[in-house]
């Protein structure tokens, strides 16, 4: 039985980013790739080198650059929800799905996709960096004194109490930067 996976019929089979890049710039440009896409490296010092350098450290823009190229400029059909997961080089295309011809882009097409993105950004009440919600995975823990210890007994105690039994905050006796200003 053969458990290898047929990856020749995905349009990154094979292809380097460099290769990729340069199509890609050949045919739209460094100004539409930073308008659809939004990384820098298309905007910023412009070029097949340094745009290849930047991508080939950040893997989440690399992913972004390979799925652009398959749906936009291969044009083929969005991938399946289990399909979407993986990333695009890792991605399978049915025997039955060929590159098509590139997408025509324009700059006011994609003002007009960032608007809706922005629009429907707001109405889920996310801001651009606002992360609130998105599930614990991001949080981290700390161990400087501001989380939550356990006491030998089980009990819970606050991580930062205060010296005072009268509750009051301690913000007049103790100076962090004291050392400093010296």
């Amino acid at each position: 039985m053969n458990d290898e996976i047929d990856y020749t019929n995905n349009p990154l089979h094979g292809v380097s980013l460099k290769k990729l890049l340069t199509e890609m710039v050949d045919h739209y440009g460094f100004d539409i790739l930073y308008a659809y896409l939004n990384v820098n490296c298309f905007k910023t010092n412009p070029s097949i080198e340094s745009s290849m350098k930047f991508l080939k450290k950040t893997e989440w823009a690399r992913e972004k650059v390979e799925a652009f190229y398959l749906y936009k400029f291969k044009n083929l059909p969005r991938a399946s929800a289990e399909q979407f997961e993986l990333s695009p080089r890792d991605r399978i295309v049915p025997e039955g799905q060929t590159p098509g011809e590139p997408a025509e882009l324009s700059l006011e097409e994609a003002e007009m996709l960032r608007e809706k993105r922005a629009k429907q950004s707001a109405e889920r009440g996310q801001g651009a960096g606002d992360r609130t919600g998105s599930g614990n995975h991001y949080r981290i823990k700390r161990s400087d004194g501001h989380s939550n210890h356990r006491a030998g007994d089980g009990s819970r105690k606050e991580g930062r109490e205060s010296s005072n039994s009268s509750g009051s905050s301690v913000s007049s006796d103790i100076d962090p930067w004291a050392k400093w200003r010296k």
